[in-house]
């Protein structure tokens, strides 16, 4: 308890520090999200109320912070947090593998529907290959590990689909391409683990599949494995924008790609695990090849850090990821831990989020986890909520996907009713998903303002409903635009409050 109440008292005493260094920002789109985790085993065993009311208080303070979008796990090891004809339910959500929930519920529906009413995307996280966590000791007799057993191979606890049998790949576009066609998401999530992180001792056991599937004739074996990653991040891409065009696919890699003594022209100056020599991920190559609807490296280390300096990494993942937005995946925890090179009274969000706006191609931030940015360790939610997202945001267009602007609102009024007044509108004509519109924006200016929709500071809310309160007192002009799949957005519609 002394512990707690001293490291309490540090983060008070830093408050007046970070929000004093902190310049208020008013980026109009900026991707905001967070990682709700289950793997962790947050969620096992706990009651169905008893977890709504975990979630919705998180998905409350996290709405506060100015967070647009959660990324939220629902397949950790060939498992699921919803009904699945393909894979059994999650032990992390039931405590047994295969025992579907009691009173019975759609973890991935309710947090759909919740993160919806607050304006914000669902993305469905799944790790793709990994098929058994070490914690687990007992499979469900639907587990593919129990079903297609020479489809696996065991490494150091772990059961991992093996890259290099084809029908693993089509395996999990087929996971994927059910959650699309019976989920209204907004994104497909997957995280770094393709092959094993690699442990002493060790062995990938691949011969057979390395003699049966090397249909391209690859010699080395590390290329060959490579090239298992490449064709199925190829195949999951299609699958998704064949069965959804706009449903986003993402990808949260390790931090370094490549360190300078393996690679003097491309490498970071780094010294550590890497996507492509150890995980064979060939994070660029996807990129590049427009596999990928936006990447989110996971630097979650320290400005400063002997082995992986953060100020390093976010250059390097800004000078070579241009062709799809950029996010930084930012550890909350390890921020607030660290102290300010330039400024002993501060821990280093200030100074990393100050390297978020310098980087040309850095389009949002991702928050490991959200959990910890609920608990506001170091003031970190708060200083979002009240500094650096204190507006909210719309998301990154992606114009290669579609780049029309749905019609404006129709029917714009003001109602009175029991919660006062209200703004109510139709929306706009428009056949097929590139003309929908499916979310609205609601400005207020002052009455003899000028209005500019690129001001993101008179942004009031996004909102997926066609009606807004308005606040008591609340006078001046109201601008109200509609959004479609991919958030581009219509010409304003305007009425005046008096």
């Amino acid at each position: 308890m002394k512990r707690y109440l001293i490291c309490l008292l540090l983060a008070m005493l830093l408050i007046p520090e970070i929000t004093a260094g902190a310049r208020e920002i008013s980026n109009k789109r900026e991707f905001r999200g967070a990682w709700i985790q289950c793997v962790n085993g947050q969620f096992q065993g706990m009651s169905r109320d008893a977890m709504q009311r975990t979630l919705t208080y998180q998905l409350d303070e996290l709405q506060k912070d100015g967070v647009n979008a959660i990324i939220f796990q629902v397949r950790a090891e060939c498992d699921a947090l919803y009904p699945s004809k393909i894979e059994p339910w999650s032990r992390f959500l039931t405590g047994v593998q295969g025992k579907a929930p009691n009173p019975y519920w759609d973890p991935l529906q309710w947090m759909i529907d919740q993160c919806h009413k607050r304006g914000m995307e669902l993305h469905a996280w799944i790790n793709p290959f990994r098929a058994k966590t070490k914690g687990t000791t007992a499979l469900a007799v639907t587990h593919p590990a129990v079903k297609y057993p020479d489809r696996i191979f065991e490494y150091n606890n772990l059961y991992i689909l093996n890259p290099g049998n084809p029908m693993n790949r089509y395996y999990i576009c087929d996971v994927v391409k059910d959650i699309l066609k019976r989920y209204d998401v907004d994104g497909i999530h997957i995280d770094d683990y393709f092959y094993p992180y690699p442990e002493a001792g060790a062995k990938i056991k691949d011969d057979a599949e390395f003699s049966m599937y090397n249909d391209k004739g690859i010699a080395n074996r590390n290329d060959w494995r490579r090239e298992n990653v490449n064709m199925f991040m190829e195949e999951i891409y299609k699958t998704i924008h064949e069965v959804k065009p706009w449903v986003k696919f993402g990808v949260s890699p390790f931090g370094i790609y490549r360190n300078k003594r393996n690679d003097p022209e491309m490498g970071s100056d780094t010294r550590g695990l890497q996507n492509y020599d150890d995980l064979y991920a060939d994070v660029i190559k996807w990129v590049d090849k427009g596999w990928v609807d936006y990447c989110v490296p996971q630097i979650y280390w320290e400005i400063g850090h002997s082995a992986a300096d953060y100020k390093t990494l976010i250059k390097w993942w800004n000078k070579y990821v241009y062709n799809r937005p950029l996010y930084i995946g930012e550890d909350v925890l390890r921020t607030v831990k660290a102290v300010d090179p330039d400024n002993p009274r501060s821990h280093q969000m200030g100074v990393k989020y100050a390297l978020h706006q310098q980087m040309k191609n850095v389009k949002g931030t991702v928050l490991w986890y959200a959990k910890a940015a609920v608990d506001n360790p170091g003031n970190y939610g708060h200083v979002l909520r009240n500094v650096y997202w204190k507006y909210p945001a719309l998301q990154p267009r992606l114009e290669y996907i579609d780049d029309k602007a749905p019609k404006k609102v129709r029917r714009l009024k003001v109602v009175e009713t029991s919660d006062g007044p209200t703004l109510f509108w139709t929306a706009p004509r428009g056949k097929g998903w590139k003309n929908e519109a499916v979310k609205y924006v609601v400005y207020r200016f002052g009455r003899n303002e000028k209005i500019n929709l690129d001001d993101a500071s008179r942004i009031l809310k996004v909102t997926y409903d066609t009606f807004y309160n308005i606040p008591e007192g609340a006078r001046g002009v109201y601008v109200v635009t509609a959004l479609d799949r991919m958030e581009n957005e219509s010409k304003g519609k305007k009425i005046k409050i008096k």
